[in-house]
Parts: structure tokens; sequence; C-alpha cells
């Protein structure tokens, strides 16, 4: 086996992303030895039972220490506090990398306390479940996923191809972005979407009231994948839509748009509009498949798993 990608890794957060990128990391090789923070001691308890981690530390900043890299999956809230509490312990030529699902804000929280000897890479892994914690991940996560290359200006090529080459030998696809386009793309792809499934099961959950449960009791795959959508962190996505509201305002105002012209062809009975319009999204699904992001066969291929 080639020598590792990193010598010493530090994960802070050890939730579905961060855990999963320990097992992808170890099943090729890519790091030497890999330390692990989490601010929950159940979490951090978790991590010594199953193994996550090859030290799971008590202290943020003995997980940091000689570092070659660092990666912050805490809620993108967060990150500009765990940064400025961790920057002085960080080694010279150390690259700190992040991965939410949100950029400029995480840019501009942590680029004020950037040491001088220290790159900052941002990246944004465009994978996940809806579940969380240290027990969640799992090392085929981003096969076949897109990661999202975010380099601030002035940024340090070896460094930054060195963390595109880490997501690349872990799965991923990549490519790279500036920042505020990508917390638009994401608003279009990622949180609008996860705000219509919140929306769309708290009025189910209002309408089970005064129907004695047969909106949750009867539902078919569509609800059923909104609730799904809907079961991911509430942290997360709190600070999603805090830290990124230009864009996912703009966005939502234009699915508020596309919504109200909808209703309208509804309204007068205009079915030759729904039908183009519903012809022209079915290609986006289409086009979904062909690039390999999801599978056609029969509930998505979701394996069934006994509650």
């Amino acid at each position: 086996m080639s020598a590792p990608l990193y010598e010493r890794v530090a994960l802070i957060g050890l939730g579905l992303i961060a855990s999963s990128m320990f097992w992808a990391m170890k099943r090729s090789g890519l790091a030497g030895h890999v330390t692990g923070y989490d601010l929950s001691a159940e979490h951090r308890e978790t991590a010594h039972k199953i193994g996550l981690c090859d030290t799971v530390c008590d202290d943020v900043l003995d997980a940091v220490k000689d570092a070659d890299l660092v990666i912050l999956a805490v809620p993108v809230g967060a990150i500009g506090d765990v940064f400025e509490q961790i920057a002085s312990s960080l080694k010279p030529g150390a690259t700190v990398s992040d991965v939410g699902s949100v950029k400029q804000s995480v840019i501009d929280q942590v680029t004020p306390n950037l040491p001088s000897h220290v790159h900052f890479i941002p990246t944004h892994p465009m994978a996940g479940t809806e579940h969380s914690g240290p027990g969640a991940g799992f090392a085929t996560l981003f096969d076949n996923r897109w990661c999202l290359i975010v380099p601030i200006e002035g940024s340090d090529e070896t460094a930054v191809s060195r963390v595109e080459t880490l997501w690349q030998k872990i799965g991923a696809n990549t490519e790279r972005m500036d920042a505020l386009h990508h917390d638009q793309v994401c608003a279009v792809v990622s949180h609008i979407p996860h705000l219509i499934a919140y929306t769309m099961v708290g009025v189910a959950d209002d309408l089970s009231r005064i129907s004695d449960q047969e909106v949750i009791k009867f539902s078919a795959a569509g609800f059923r994948d909104f609730t799904r959508i809907a079961a991911s962190d509430p942290t997360m996505w709190r600070d999603v839509f805090l830290t990124n509201r230009e864009a996912t305002l703009e966005i939502l105002g234009r699915f508020t748009e596309e919504l109200f012209a909808l209703q309208r062809a509804i309204r007068v009975d205009d079915g030759d509009h729904l039908h183009a319009y519903f012809t022209r999204t079915r290609e986006i699904r289409r086009g979904i498949l062909e690039a390999g992001q999801d599978t056609s066969a029969p509930d998505f291929g979701r394996i069934k798993v006994d509650q």
C-alpha cells in the first residue's frame, strides 16, 4: 500500500460525514493516524466503542495537535467559534477544511482568525442520509457522489490539489466552484427541497390532527420520502438556512412564482400547461439517472429495514 496522503488527520465533530470520511480514508489507506473530537460526551463514548478514529480525544486542542489535516464537521453556525478556539494550536503548514453546505458564511467566519501559516480549503460533499451521529457513517457514502471544492482567494494550489485528491480517492467526483455560486446552486438542489419537505410534513401533521392520523397512516411513497428528508439533523438545517439566507430567499421566491403559476393552471383547467410542465421536469429526473446519481430500481432501490 502506498504512503498515506496525510500522516495525521483530525476530525472535529463525529457525525455522519466525519465518520464516513474515517471509514473511507481507512479503506483506501489515505490517513496514517486519525484523531477525533466531539462536543458530546455521548458521541465520544460511542466513537470509542465502535472503533471510530484511532484516538478519540476529550479536548479539541488535543485532537488538532500536530494534525496535517483538520476537518471541521460541525454545524455551519458553529464553525467560526470552533476555528477561533483551535487556530493558535494548528501546526505550521496544516490544512483546515470544512464539510458544510454553505460556503460564503463559513469563509467569512474563518478568515479573520486564519493564521498565515495555515491553509483553509472549504469543501462540500454532496452526500448524506437522514441519519446522524458517530454510528451513522459508512465507507461508501461518497462513492460516485460530488464533492465541491471552494478555494478562497490566494489559496495554495498544492494544498488545494491535495484536498481534492483526498476526496477523489475516497470515491467522490470533484469540481471547483466559487463560494457565492456554490451557495446559490445548493439553495436549488438541496436547501429549498429540504425546506419544502419540512413544510409539507408540517402541513400533514396539522391535517393529521383533524383526520384521525389518516394522512400518516395512508402515506404513499411521495409523502414518505418527504418525511425521510425532514428527519435530517434540525440543528444543521437551522444553521444552513440562517447562514445562506440571501440565496435561499431568492430561490424560494422563484419557487413561489412557479407554484402560483401551477395553482392558476389547476384553477382554470389548463391541462396543456400542466402536461408541458410535468414533461419538462421529468427530463431532469432522467438526467439524474443518466449521471448515476440515483437508481431507477423499484422504491429507489432502498433496502427494507424492520423497525
